[in-house]
């Protein structure tokens, strides 16, 4: 919004082309984001406290996370309504900033059914995994379908690029669209499996979305991404935007959902969080970066998968519990700790992440 009321504006006086940088405007949307989800969450807090939205703790859990029974939740929604209102104000609305826009109406919508569900309805299971699963991928194969038709670079449209080897760039057909597949439901799982420690996945997220918001702003510069000898994606610079409005919109609910935490996302932020990070990798080319820079999200849901595979087969179990964090739970690991020590873990792949653009 911002970016075109500029181009009258410098009319009047020419400071405020300044609103034309991307630079500038992700700074603002950082600033925004953040001070909406700071001022915002209390009285949000304050409210699902009163009408008694509070999580339900599962049974088969860690018994220390009883005492998070009456903590309030749905939270995702603050997130969601902070990032979307800064990305309207900051961001140039191009193709793939409403693409942006649209994944995370949509499984922000999917992730506040599920907590409706379980909240509210008190239904325990929310909206089953199989109907999940299936509106992600409806909404996967509505991507691939515009990729095919209106490719994000046209001499790469099916290619992958392979990180830390020089121009290496590999076509793999129509293959590459069960890569955006796998890209877009693993990141948006892979993130809530990840919600279950006060400030886990909110933080790792920011550790991602900024080595992404990095990466957007190299692939939408031609001169840069073609130094860097990336993909060059027109138009992928105002992802950068779309990415400090997220960063910013977590970090003002880290403040309140850091150990004890006064409150939990939900479904409703970790399902559209994850989709939002899948979707960005998809559109600069950078897929298979995100198993590196998304490592403890893969690594979480790689647990899941193991344990449940193992235990099917064997009826014996490889981890304590799933996901890994609930292992270190029960080996005695205190919850701060564990949470620590995967943000470090998280810090250090996002900067083996960054190490691509010169290792080639």
């Amino acid at each position: 919004m911002l970016y075109y009321f500029s181009t009258y504006l410098t009319v009047l006086f020419s400071g405020f082309n300044i609103f034309r940088y991307i630079t500038f405007r992700s700074f603002l949307g950082f600033i925004l984001s953040f001070t909406i989800s700071l001022i915002v969450l209390p009285w949000f807090i304050s409210f699902v406290k009163q009408k008694q939205f509070v999580q339900t703790i599962r049974d088969d859990g860690p018994k220390t996370h009883f005492v998070k029974q009456h903590t309030p939740t749905m939270g995702g929604i603050i997130i969601l309504f902070a990032f979307l209102l800064s990305v309207i104000i900051s961001a140039r609305p191009n193709r793939f900033v409403l693409w942006s826009i649209f994944a995370t109406v949509y499984l922000g919508i999917l992730g506040f059914m599920d907590d409706y569900l379980k909240i509210i309805k008190k239904h325990p299971r929310g909206v089953p995994a199989k109907y999940k699963l299936m509106f992600q991928l409806l909404f996967s194969l509505i991507l691939c379908f515009y990729l095919y038709l209106a490719p994000v670079n046209y001499q790469y449209s099916t290619h992958l690029h392979i990180p830390y080897l020089k121009e290496a760039f590999v076509s793999i057909g129509i293959f590459y669209f069960l890569i955006v597949i796998l890209t877009f439901v693993g990141a948006s799982n892979g993130i809530n499996l990840t919600d279950g420690l006060d400030g886990l996945a909110v933080g790792n997220i920011i550790f991602v979305s900024i080595t992404y918001a990095i990466l957007a702003y190299v692939a939408g510069n031609y001169k840069l991404a073609s130094y860097l000898k990336l993909i060059y994606v027109a138009g992928a610079g105002e992802l950068t935007v779309v990415l400090s409005c997220l960063i910013g919109a977590c970090l003002g609910f880290l403040w309140y959902n850091s150990y004890p935490a006064s409150i939990f996302m939900g479904d409703t932020g970790s399902l559209f969080l994850g989709g939002l990070i899948g979707i960005i990798a998809i559109f600069i080319k950078q897929e298979l970066l995100l198993v590196i820079a998304g490592g403890v999200f893969v690594v979480e849901a790689l647990s899941v998968i193991i344990q449940v595979a193992y235990y099917k087969k064997t009826k014996r179990r490889v981890f304590l519990m799933a996901p890994l964090h609930h292992h270190y739970e029960l080996k005695g690991y205190p919850e701060p700790k564990i949470t620590t020590r995967f943000w470090i873990v998280s810090i250090l792949l996002s900067i083996i992440a960054l190490s691509s653009l010169k290792i080639r």
